[in-house]
């Protein structure tokens, strides 16, 4: 049985005349992308034109929402109340959505930013806060007040960390999960990412990211910087857009991958083959 697996990258975060990564490059070989809302990076017009691009490419697309750090690019921690928080989200979801809209793209799935992220891999509190917005998001995008079942093609997919509250939350709702792992990243021994202010954090050399990713698809699960394997199912690998060497690393899991015959898919096929996130 050939194996599927789904590769996605962050992007959409240039902002104003501040430029970040290479979208037109990575759209070319990734085949979800998760888009900034505007609240860590990203403006209205910068995601206009990456969901265009995303459009052409046949790349599905989903929110990226953060906390409200522009300044620091939010990967700073903050103490927002629940409900708060799920408005905080519902905006930026909301906001994306009708861009897309515009582009004739469906939103597909949603995957926190950085702190956010984070918090979420280890705070049932915020993980359960992000559950709501994205359940509530997916009820108000399918036009219904009723409760849509994963299987539904309208929900929208939380891409999530193994071995998180964010997942364990994402199942308890009953809302399609895809696990991910991080190309470029290193785990510490629980399961979570090594801080990017440790030496080692960022894998930057296109040969270590395949060693790194190779290594966890073998073993079934997250390997940690110190070896200890934490089994779970992988569903996409994730390739930081913001990295100088995304293109060159995206390039090369995409070869390798392939050569190994394993097929490739946007984040819907993974759950409904037939799900299609663009207008006919």
């Amino acid at each position: 049985m050939t194996l599927t697996l789904n590769l996605n990258a962050d992007l959409g975060e240039s902002y104003g005349a501040w430029s970040m990564g290479n979208d037109a490059a990575m759209l070319a070989l990734v085949q979800s992308a998760s888009l900034a809302c505007g609240f860590h990076g990203g403006d209205p017009l910068t995601a206009r034109k990456t969901l265009a691009l995303a459009r052409a490419a046949r790349v599905s697309v989903g929110a990226h929402p953060s906390y409200p750090d522009l300044l620091g690019f939010g990967r700073r921690e903050m103490a927002i109340p629940p409900d708060e928080l799920e408005a905080l989200l519902l905006y930026q979801i909301g906001a994306l959505a009708t861009l897309a809209a515009s582009e004739g793209v469906t939103l597909t799935h949603v995957k926190p930013h950085g702190a956010l992220y984070n918090r979420a891999w280890r705070d049932p509190v915020t993980a359960r806060a992000i559950v709501r917005a994205v359940a509530t998001a997916s009820r108000a995008l399918a036009g219904s007040g009723h409760g849509i079942p994963w299987q539904d093609a309208r929900a929208l997919i939380l891409l999530a960390p193994p071995h998180s509250a964010l997942a364990a939350a994402g199942h308890d709702a009953a809302l399609p999960v895809a696990h991910e792992i991080f190309a470029d990243r290193a785990y510490t021994a629980d399961g979570t990412l090594v801080p990017r202010s440790e030496p080692g954090a960022v894998l930057h050399d296109p040969d270590a990211v395949l060693r790194h990713v190779q290594t966890m698809l073998e073993a079934g699960g997250i390997v940690t910087a110190t070896g200890e394997v934490l089994p779970a199912p992988i569903h996409s690998i994730c390739v930081h857009g913001d990295t100088p060497e995304a293109v060159a690393i995206a390039q090369a899991l995409a070869a390798t991958l392939q050569e190994q015959g394993v097929a490739l898919a946007p984040l819907p096929a993974l759950f409904d083959p037939v799900r299609t996130p663009f207008a006919s």
